[in-house]
């Protein structure tokens, strides 16, 4: 059975940075694409970044040149780099497995503070 598990989320002021990391277990991780998505307060889930297999990116625009994806297959997590947060980056943040299978970590506060 596959189980993400997040952490790194917490409070932090606008125009600062955090780091999330997600560590993935019960799958082959070295093919599966990986992607961060987060749920504002009385909004839908949204897609932040995506990471493949192979180390191909992709990024939602409100995020693109702030947020990066990464991946260390050895240790079976993925990250992302969050920095010149802005208030409107405040949410659950999420880690998801989108294939075979869709799996979903337990996500991750982020507040970002005026």
């Amino acid at each position: 059975q596959v189980q993400l598990v997040e952490s790194g989320g917490g409070t932090v002021q606008t125009g600062g940075s955090l780091r999330l990391s997600c560590i993935v277990s019960g799958s082959i991780f070295e093919i599966d694409a990986m992607s961060w998505h987060r749920q504002a307060p009385g909004k839908q889930r949204e897609l932040v970044a995506s990471i493949t297999g192979i180390g191909r990116t992709s990024y939602g625009e409100s995020v693109k040149g702030r947020f990066t994806i990464s991946r260390d297959n050895a240790k079976k997590t993925v990250y992302l780099q969050m920095n010149s947060l802005k208030s409107e980056d405040t949410g659950v943040y999420y880690c998801n497995r989108p294939f075979p299978t869709p799996a979903w970590g337990q996500g991750t506060q982020v507040t970002v503070s005026l």
